[in-house]
């Protein structure tokens, strides 16, 4: 199933809410020129969004946050993100 073209609601959420803030929609397009690959790109992601995860502690509401990131398909984000900014790399070059 899909969500708004995307995996599920947590990979749609992520990559909207990154899209849509545009300190982390220039942090992701930083992330992306570093990058070699799309597997690395899609670590990179989810190792920036976990590291601005709120500390919750042992709780309820750290077991869903964390439940709801396993469900984020990195490696999608990435795809979709990456192929942007070599179209644009290519365009700037043109």
């Amino acid at each position: 199933m899909s969500y708004n073209g995307w995996k599920n609601y947590e990979t749609w959420n992520v990559a909207l809410w990154i899209d849509n803030e545009e300190g982390s929609y220039d942090e992701r397009r930083r992330i992306a020129r570093h990058a070699r690959s799309v597997g690395e790109y899609a670590q990179m992601l989810k190792e920036w969004v976990e590291e601005m995860a709120p500390d919750l502690g042992a709780s309820m509401f750290s077991d869903l946050l964390n439940a709801a990131l396993s469900e984020v398909d990195w490696h999608e984000i990435a795809e979709a993100w990456y192929a942007e900014e070599e179209r644009e790399a290519e365009e700037a070059e043109a």
